[in-house]
């Protein structure tokens, strides 16, 4: 079983940076961070959450090496991306109010549920233009 320094040394070896570059993001010095690393002492609860942040793991993570709660951390949209993403919500919503398009089983869907629709379509499209966001857009590019 890992321990907290190996999974801290390990995160920061994942991210391609060293001691020093981290040293400096989070205002330490270089030999507190090589203290933490090597299990000579453990780092405050601040500290903890700033490195699982540049690690872009989950402080769960790192104090207990577990992998299914590790957060993933999507870029933020601009706002003409989330005006595009309105306007393709309410495209689809009237493509949809035809009399017969939006039933449900047979019955005319009321109000509430072409809300929670709306609501569905729009998490859905933000989350894939988020998604999509990460994975095309080049590291040196990527806001920190």
């Amino acid at each position: 079983m890992t321990d907290l320094g190996s999974r801290l040394k390990d995160a920061r070896e994942k991210m391609r940076l060293t001691q020093m570059e981290v040293a400096n993001k989070l205002g330490i010095s270089n030999g507190t961070l090589s203290g933490y690393e090597r299990n000579y002492r453990d780092p405050d609860t601040e500290t903890l959450k700033k490195l699982a942040d540049l690690y872009e793991v989950s402080v769960d993570y790192l104090l207990n090496g577990k992998t299914e709660t590790t957060s993933i951390s999507l870029p933020d949209l601009s706002p003409k991306e989330e005006r595009d993403i309105a306007h393709e919500v309410e495209k689809l919503m009237s493509g949809l109010e035809s009399d017969e398009s939006m039933t449900f089983y047979g019955e005319p869907m009321d109000e509430e549920s072409k809300e929670l629709l709306r609501i569905s379509l729009e998490n859905s499209l933000t989350l894939a233009k988020k998604m999509a966001k990460q994975k095309f857009t080049p590291k040196k590019y990527r806001k920190k």
